[in-house]
Order: C-alpha cells, then sequence, then structure tokens
C-alpha cells in the first residue's frame, strides 16, 4: 500500500477520535476516544514497518541480481 494512505488512516484515527471525545454521549466515550486516537501511532508504525520491508526486498534483489551477475560472469 502506498504510504499516504497510512497517513489519510492515522488522520482520520485522530479526527474521529476528537470528534467522538467532545461530541459523544455514550457514558464511556472518553474511552472510546482515547482507545481509537491510540490506532493512529499504530497505523503508522504499521506503515513504516511495511515500507520497511519493501525496501528490504528490493535490497535482497538488488543482492541476488549481484550474486547472479558475478557468478554468470566467472562462468564465462
Amino acid at each position: 500500500m502506498k504510504p499516504h494512505f497510512y497517513f489519510i488512516a492515522a488522520t482520520f484515527s485522530i479526527l474521529l477520535s476528537i470528534y467522538i471525545f467532545i461530541f459523544g454521549t455514550g457514558a464511556n466515550h472518553e474511552l472510546i476516544a482515547i482507545f481509537i486516537g491510540l490506532w493512529a501511532p499504530t497505523i503508522i508504525a504499521v506503515g513504516i514497518f511495511n515500507t520497511l520491508l519493501g525496501i528490504l526486498d528490493e535490497m535482497c534483489c538488488a543482492h541476488k541480481r549481484i550474486e547472479d551477475g558475478q557468478s554468470c560472469s566467472h562462468n564465462h
């Protein structure tokens, strides 16, 4: 997934949290708002993790291409 989707999801989580905290009418609306707000750093962390996994995958592919290229050049 693209990194800006994680940012949009985290922003939505914060805005929803603020809305529920201010305008909520339930008995525990403050706690629910805090719970929803805590999802924002989790969403950002998942986005960072997925980005790092993508970088690792690209590095492994590049390393494999380099190894394959070196082994082919030694055979010729």
